[in-house]
């Protein structure tokens, strides 16, 4: 009896250390500049407004093989919202909208990862102006592999969406604005 029990003890570490063997941490490569953060949102209901985050830190652990172990861990600098017009960035990043000056970053942290198809629901918390609230994202692999200076990678592309509201960003943008959608693509350095 003791000898099965011993003999499951070392299979079931074995399997578990050859589980997390597969699993590797990947930092965002923002310097080569293969991310981005970007978000539309509808004009006045006629057209599109889009916009990126300039300035944007973080990292991911990926496994192909269970993907629930997966995690996401990004910071925003809301400072940096561009939409190609001074004025309105401007008007952004005051008080009425991502109020930068008091919370200067935005957070997504992932609370599960679930494989659904070719795809990845990603849940987790974003805090964004001072408020935090889950959100899920629907994720797919790009690709994975051998770079040319001697590092692998993993991209992936993300969507999503998010109420005004529910971030305290109460100003009227009328009936059509009432949601941002965002759009992520990322590619990751695995770290050694």
């Amino acid at each position: 009896m003791l000898k099965k029990t011993l003999c499951a003890l070392t299979a079931a570490t074995l399997l578990l250390g050859a589980q997390a063997a597969t699993a590797a941490e990947y930092k965002i490569d923002k310097q080569g500049q293969h991310a981005f953060i970007q978000f539309r949102i509808k004009h006045l209901g006629y057209s599109w407004l889009y916009g990126t985050f300039n300035d944007f830190d973080g990292g991911f652990t990926f496994d192909e093989k269970n993907p629930s172990a997966d995690k996401v861990n990004v910071t925003i600098n809301t400072n940096s919202v561009d939409t190609n017009h001074a004025e309105r960035d401007k008007h952004l990043r005051s008080a009425e909208f991502l109020n930068a000056s008091k919370f200067p970053q935005a957070t997504f942290v992932s609370t599960g990862v679930k494989k659904d198809g070719d795809e990845l629901d990603i849940t987790g918390n974003l805090t964004l102006n001072g408020v935090t609230k889950p959100i899920t994202l629907e994720a797919k692999m790009l690709g994975q592999g051998d770079d040319p200076w001697g590092g692998y990678r993993a991209g992936f592309e993300a969507e999503g969406k998010l109420a005004l509201k529910d971030f305290n960003i109460t100003t009227d943008l009328g009936p059509a604005s009432q949601e941002v959608e965002l759009m992520i693509s990322v590619e990751g350095v695995r770290q050694k």
